[in-house]
């Protein structure tokens, strides 16, 4: 159950933070009146079909850890209660409402404000989840949202890489130039964002600037996490390189691999939030 529980987690991140990511960065880098394509449109929708079974499954898996069985899982007045009267509930009934919304914005054609408003309250609703609802209070709520800023930069940068990706691939008509150095200056505003809300997280939840001891549970994690997130700086920098040699054909398979590593920091975090960090008062 606890294996289970972690890849519906990185399924679930992962669709979302695309969809987020790859919505926002796509009139940032190519411009509003950029059309996206049919098969693009049609990958936004199985993001979201997706992101919407995962988030049925996460919402059984939790409701079976605390009922202790399936017949009592999947009983109405069960999951009714679930609900209605636990925070994780509440707030995931309201994840699950966005994103069966943006789903039916996304196959109406809704306005892009409309589908990126949705974008933006489906990720919103993954702050409060797992270690964002540890504490009470004032302190509770700086939390979820220096959480909600964290994975607003994470979605950008990780859902950016794709678009990035899908202009170097089919360059035909678009500025290519100008859009690296619009993605350059964006991820250095997200690149921060991402190391000051992490560093933030940790102090907060562990009481220290890095928890104890290194090689072990979430500790060991956190550094796996941090290590991929450092290589995802490096293949950064060498982006940046190879984008002011010319060098597209090489900096297309960079940032493809660029993106493999955001996709495994994806899943330490999927794992990072079910253990426990040790919270000093």
């Amino acid at each position: 159950m606890f294996s289970a529980m972690v890849v519906c987690r990185f399924v679930h991140f992962s669709a979302v933070l695309l969809l987020f990511g790859a919505w926002v960065f796509r009139p940032l880098l190519l411009g509003l009146q950029y059309d996206s394509g049919q098969q693009l449109r049609c990958a936004y929708r199985g993001l979201a079909w997706l992101a919407l079974v995962s988030g049925v499954v996460w919402l059984l898996l939790t409701t079976h850890s605390m009922a202790g069985s399936w017949a009592d899982t999947l009983d109405p007045g069960t999951l009714k209660r679930v609900l209605g009267s636990t925070f994780f509930g509440q707030v995931w009934a309201g994840h699950l409402l966005f994103n069966g919304l943006l789903l039916l914005a996304l196959y109406v054609s809704a306005r892009s404000s409309v589908v990126c408003a949705l974008n933006f309250l489906l990720l919103a609703t993954l702050a409060p989840v797992g270690h964002g609802a540890m504490l009470d209070g004032w302190q509770g709520q700086l939390l979820i949202l220096n959480q909600l800023v964290h994975l607003l930069c994470v979605a950008a940068w990780v859902g950016g890489l794709p678009v990035l990706w899908h202009v170097l691939s089919h360059p035909a008509g678009l500025a290519v130039d100008a859009v690296l150095r619009r993605f350059s200056h964006i991820g250095f505003v997200l690149v921060a964002g991402i190391i000051l809300t992490g560093l933030i997280n940790t102090r907060v939840l562990t009481g220290a600037l890095w928890p104890t001891p290194l090689f072990e549970g979430f500790a060991l994690i956190l550094l796996i996490k941090v290590t991929l997130v450092g290589l995802m700086l490096l293949f950064a920098l060498f982006n940046l390189v190879m984008s002011r040699t010319g060098h597209f054909a090489v900096l297309r398979n960079s940032v493809a691999f660029e993106w493999c590593l955001g996709m495994s920091a994806v899943a330490a975090v999927s794992l990072l939030g079910t253990l426990a960090p040790l919270v000093i008062r």
